[in-house]
């Protein structure tokens, strides 16, 4: 067999239904919805309706409240920080060039998950106890923005 040889399976390629192009399409004037009716009309119903009955979004209580005053930080870990050279300066700026963070958001938060094997000078808006505390066991420093 060749490259050239090579066909689609059988009945795998269907050809578009154009639909609305007269008579002799067989989908012409309706273009094959029928007559009336929910099913007819060019907007459906959403995804969560549920044929009349109360859907059960509406139907579930609601809880709480969303806080539009939180920060939201972008987070990241320690063990992340050790692909750094030593006495490196990691600012914000520094962690989205080496793809560690996407989006700044409220700010920057180093996390203390796992180890920190060099001396680093790391520049973030907010550090957990224990990330500044291995931070400062290695011979870093911790610089609060």
């Amino acid at each position: 067999m060749r490259i050239h040889e090579l066909k689609p399976a059988e009945d795998s390629r269907h050809r578009r239904k154009r639909v609305g192009r007269g008579i002799g399409s067989g989908f012409g004037k309706t273009s094959g919805r029928g007559q009336k009716g929910q099913g007819a009309r060019s907007t459906g119903k959403g995804p969560y309706f549920e044929g009349g009955q109360t859907p059960l979004v509406r139907r579930l209580p609601k809880r709480g409240f969303t806080n539009v005053f939180q920060k939201v930080y972008a987070e990241v870990k320690l063990c992340d920080l050790n692909r750094f050279a030593p006495q490196t300066v990691v600012t914000p700026q520094l962690l989205r060039e080496a793809g560690l963070v996407n989006k700044v958001k409220d700010g920057i938060k180093i996390l203390g998950n796992g180890e920190i094997n060099q001396a680093l000078t790391v520049q973030a808006h907010s550090f957990t106890k224990s990330a500044a505390a291995k931070i400062e066991e290695a011979g870093g420093k911790v610089e609060v923005i």
